[in-house]
């Protein structure tokens, strides 16, 4: 990989919240009806001072390992079976779960950097909302959506790929960015698989193994590539015309060489995901596909939805899947093998994208962004919002870490870092 380096530092640390230890919290504001603006008094909880056992803050970068991210990562485990889906509040299968009182608006003056109201706004002023979780940085460079976010093993550079054409590689220690490759192509997703990294432009995936510099070119898709995903040793690509592609490696001729072409979509294949010797490809035709990943043939297809399948996540016995339909699909194979419908999760607003991971109790949680520019964080199997993440435009990437470690790309290019805390924390700053 050529990077080209410009020597600019784009990396920048958000500051934390001043000193309140000898501020006062308004009691008019915490009763809901203060009139005044601006007021003198906090509109806002004070934060605790971190306990001797607290996590302290990090002063570079956003990862205590020196060898880079590597290692397995963690797979959530729901266990349990469909009955207990949602089942926090009670009621139906089907339903809109109700949100907590503390979830707000976030103010959109602070958001361009010129709210003049202070503490005295009544709008967050903050880009997160929730307990147990804190943003670490964000990393500044990007101009347009940002389309992928990868971490290849045994690697100290984060990866990150944009519509603005161009893949950039950031320092794990220092956040800083080590370089900026110029692809000639909108980047539609980006994935790792060990040391590889893969890059769906349109037309063609870029393969580097960011071990030994090997740099190929896969060719074959037609239009943008829009997923993909490693199963069975097979590299998986969802393409605009509705086909996926498939790759095997050959390590004697050290390359990726065409494997098979799966047909049966109508439209574009916007997600992938592998599970239980299974492909799952979601798509803009509605519909989700189902394939064998011995015979590579298709042996069911789910038409529940009634919009483009943004998403589809997959572990243990459940298949998750969300849509700009406004609902998240619980998924669980019947004794005939087929899988079924067996709990939907109503939302307000188009879902994008969904990823899973463990919080600092090894509590499985889901990460769901919507296109009202947020990211919800669900515990699982209740559905029980634990938090929520804003954005400057729609969260279009989420990437899990080592470390309780999780990233966030947006429409407007930031990519932020987050991580899951030792000990509950209020996230507002």
């Amino acid at each position: 990989m050529d990077l080209d380096n410009g020597g600019k530092r784009v990396f920048q640390r958000l500051g934390g919240p001043g000193d309140s230890r000898n501020q006062r919290v308004c009691f008019h504001w915490r009763a809901g009806n203060c009139n005044r603006h601006p007021c003198q008094f906090l509109h806002r909880e004070v934060q605790p001072p971190p306990s001797n056992g607290a996590p302290s803050k990090r002063a570079h970068g956003f990862t205590d390992d020196a060898s880079g991210f590597s290692g397995p990562r963690p797979r959530p485990n729901y266990g349990g079976s469909g009955s207990t889906w949602g089942r926090a509040h009670g009621g139906t299968n089907s339903r809109v779960v109700r949100k907590p009182e503390r979830v707000s608006k976030i103010c959109k003056f602070w958001l361009q950097g010129n709210c003049g109201y202070g503490d005295s706004c009544r709008y967050l002023h903050s880009w997160s909302l929730g307990d147990g979780f804190s943003m670490l940085t964000q990393l500044e460079g990007h101009q347009k959506v940002v389309s992928g976010i990868a971490l290849p093993s045994g690697s100290n550079k984060l990866y990150t790929g944009s519509k603005d054409e161009t893949v950039r590689a950031w320092d794990c220690q220092s956040g800083q960015c080590m370089g900026v490759i110029n692809l000639g192509g909108e980047v539609g997703c980006m994935i790792s698989e060990g040391p590889w990294v893969f890059v769906g432009i349109p037309n063609i995936v870029k393969a580097w193994n960011t071990q030994t510099s090997i740099e190929l070119s896969l060719n074959g898709p037609v239009g943008q590539v829009y997923s993909m995903v490693v199963g069975n040793d097979l590299l998986f690509a969802g393409t605009q015309d509705g086909s996926i592609l498939a790759w095997k490696f050959n390590a004697a001729s050290n390359c990726f060489e065409p494997a098979a072409s799966l047909i049966g979509h109508t439209l574009g294949v916007v997600s992938l995901v592998v599970g239980a010797n299974r492909l799952y490809s979601g798509s803009m035709d509605c519909t989700i596909r189902v394939w064998n990943l011995e015979t590579l043939q298709c042996i069911q297809t789910l038409k529940e939805h009634t919009s483009v399948v943004m998403s589809v996540l997959c572990w243990d016995q459940f298949l998750l899947s969300c849509s700009l339909d406004k609902t998240i699909k619980v998924w669980v194979a019947t004794e005939s093998g087929n899988l079924e419908a067996t709990f939907t999760h109503n939302e307000e607003h188009g879902l994008l994208t969904l990823c899973g991971m463990h919080d600092s109790e090894a509590k499985p949680i889901l990460l769901c962004s919507g296109n009202d520019n947020s990211v919800h964080l669900y515990d699982l199997p209740s559905f029980s919002e634990r938090g929520k993440i804003f954005a400057k435009q729609e969260v279009r990437a989420i990437q899990t870490g080592p470390g309780g470690l999780f990233f966030t790309g947006d429409g407007s290019g930031q990519v932020k870092v987050w991580q899951w805390l030792a000990e509950p924390t209020a996230t507002t700053r």
